[in-house]
C-alpha cells in the first residue's frame, strides 16, 4: 500500500518538454535550436502557464540549445519572469539524475517549471504519478510530444521527498502556436 501524506504544504511541478527544434546539418544535438514551429509553440506554452495560473518560482532547464530558447519564449509571457537556473545534468537525464536535480530545489519554491527532454521527462512523470486521471496517465504512456506539459502536485515539507508514486498527475496539455 502505497502512503500519501495529506500534511505538509502543496508543491506543483510543471514538467515542460522543449518546443520543437531544427535539425540542422552539421550541428550537435546539444546546440539544435527551435523550428518554426517551436518557435511559436514555445510562446503559446507561457501562455497556457499563466492562464492556468502555473507560472513557477523558479525553472530548472536543461543546457541544450532548445531548451534555453523553450524557456526565454514562455517567459517572456509573463509580466516578470521568475529566475531560472541551467543545469548540464538535465540534458539525457533519465529518472533518478532528474530526481536528484529536483531534490536540490530551495524549500521555499511552492511551483517548480522543469524544462528538459524525452525519455527522460516522459519516465519520470510517470515515475511520480502514483495517482493520475485515466486520461492523463494514458496520454503521457501514448505519446509526450514536443512543448507538452504536465502538472503534477504533492504535498511535502521539502523537494528532497519527491519519491516515486508521491504525486497526483492532474493535468496534460500541448500547446500549440498558430501559424502566421
Amino acid at each position: 500500500m502505497r502512503r500519501r501524506s495529506p500534511a505538509g504544504p502543496r508543491r506543483r511541478l510543471v514538467v515542460l518538454r522543449h518546443a520543437k527544434s531544427a535539425y540542422p546539418a552539421g550541428v550537435p544535438d546539444h546546440d539544435r535550436p527551435l523550428a518554426p514551429r517551436g518557435l511559436r509553440d514555445a510562446p503559446a506554452a507561457g501562455r497556457a502557464l499563466a492562464a492556468a495560473d502555473w507560472v513557477p518560482d523558479l525553472a530548472l532547464c536543461s543546457t541544450a540549445v532548445r531548451a534555453r530558447q523553450t524557456w526565454e519564449l514562455a517567459a517572456q509571457q509573463w509580466g516578470t519572469p521568475p529566475p531560472a537556473r541551467f543545469d548540464g545534468r538535465l540534458y539525457g537525464a533519465d529518472v533518478p539524475e532528474l530526481l536528484e536535480a529536483l531534490r536540490e530545489v530551495p524549500e521555499r519554491v511552492r511551483t517548480l517549471l522543469l524544462i528538459g527532454h524525452n525519455p527522460g521527462l516522459e519516465e519520470l512523470i510517470l515515475a511520480l504519478a502514483g495517482d493520475g486521471f485515466d486520461d492523463t496517465l494514458d496520454q503521457v504512456r501514448t505519446k509526450y510530444p514536443t512543448s507538452a506539459v504536465a502538472v503534477l502536485v504533492w504535498h511535502g515539507t521539502s523537494w528532497h521527498e519527491l519519491a516515486p508514486a508521491s504525486a497526483l498527475l492532474t493535468d496534460v496539455t500541448v500547446p500549440r502556436g498558430k501559424k502566421a
